[in-house]
C-alpha cells in the first residue's frame, strides 16, 4: 500500500506532540489529513497538569481529540515522546490502522516512522521547517505546517475581503503573501527542483519523448522527496507547478494530463 496513492477511506491513527504542535494551526492539519484517510484515532500527549499547554485545551473537545496524561518526572527529559512512541506501537499491532500521521519537530521519532514503515504502513510527518531532515525523510510524505498556516491566512483573508477581491488580481498569489509570489517567479531558477522533477520524469520513462501521466509522476516526486508539495513553491496543484517551470510539454487527455520534456535543442 505505501508508495501509492492514498484512499480516503484509509484508517489513520493521529498522534500529536503538544510540545512540538502548533495548536492555531489543528483545524487545517486535519483537514489535510482528511485528503489521506479517515483519522479514527486523535491523541495529543503532553503535561497538561501544567498551564504551558492551555492554548490546546479549548481545542480538545472541538475537534475530538484525546489528550494523553504523561507527567515531567525529570526536569529536562520529555517524557512525552516516550508515551506517544508507546501508543504508537500498541496501535501498530492491532493491525487495524492503514497508516499513522505524527505531528512533530521532534526527530526523536524518526526511529518510530522507520518502525511503521517496516511494517507497510504509510507514514505522514507534519512540522515546521525547522523539522530535522532524518525525521522528514523517515515519513512517505512530510508537510510543512507553515503550508498549512499560509492556508488559514489566505482563507481568512477571502472571507473578510471576498465581496471587494479585484478581478485584476493575480491568480498565482496563492499563499496569500509576498514571500510566496517571489517564490513563483524564482521557481524556473530553482535548480534543487529542477533536478528533482527531472529525475521523477526520467525514472518514469526510457527516453525524453515519452507522454507520462501527472499522477504516477507525482507519486515519484514524494518518493524521491518525502517533502515536496507544490504549495512549497507557492502553486496549488502539481499541474500550476510543472506549467511553472517551463520544462515540460503539456496535454489533456481525456480527464488526464499528461507531461512530456520539453527538447532540449
Amino acid at each position: 500500500m505505501r508508495g501509492e496513492a492514498q484512499s480516503k477511506s484509509d484508517r489513520l491513527a493521529v498522534l500529536i506532540d503538544a510540545d512540538n504542535a502548533n495548536s492555531n494551526l489543528i483545524e487545517p492539519l486535519l483537514k489535510e489529513v482528511a485528503k489521506y484517510g479517515t483519522a479514527h484515532v486523535k491523541r495529543i500527549y503532553g503535561d497538561w497538569t501544567g498551564s504551558q499547554l492551555s492554548r490546546w485545551k479549548d481545542r480538545l473537545n472541538k475537534f475530538a481529540i484525546q489528550p494523553i496524561q504523561q507527567f515531567g518526572y525529570t526536569t529536562g527529559k520529555n517524557a512525552t515522546d516516550s508515551a506517544l512512541i508507546i501508543d504508537a506501537m500498541d496501535l501498530l499491532y492491532t493491525k487495524n490502522f492503514d497508516g499513522f500521521c505524527i505531528v512533530s519537530s521532534d526527530s526523536d521519532f524518526t526511529r518510530l516512522a522507520s518502525r511503521i514503515r517496516e511494517s507497510g504502513l504509510i507514514v505522514y510527518g507534519f512540522g515546521e521547517r525547522k523539522t530535522p531532515e532524518a525525521f522528514v525523510s523517515a515519513c512517505d510524505r512530510f508537510i510543512y505546517t507553515e503550508i498549512l498556516e499560509q492556508l488559514e491566512s489566505t482563507n481568512e483573508t477571502h472571507l473578510i475581503k471576498d465581496s471587494v477581491i479585484s478581478d485584476k488580481a493575480d491568480p498565482k498569489i496563492y499563499s496569500g503573501n509576498k514571500s510566496a509570489n517571489k517564490d513563483n517567479q524564482k521557481v524556473k531558477n530553482n535548480r534543487n527542483l529542477l533536478s528533482l522533477l527531472k529525475d521523477a520524469y526520467e525514472a518514469l520513462t526510457d527516453d525524453e519523448d515519452e507522454w507520462i501521466h501527472l499522477g504516477p509522476f507525482g507519486t515519484q516526486l514524494t518518493k524521491l522527496s518525502s517533502s515536496f508539495d507544490p504549495r512549497n513553491y507557492g502553486c496549488k496543484k502539481l499541474s500550476d507547478l510543472v506549467r511553472e517551470v517551463g520544462i515540460f510539454e503539456t496535454r489533456k487527455t481525456d480527464k488526464t494530463v499528461q507531461i512530456k520534456l520539453k527538447s532540449s535543442s
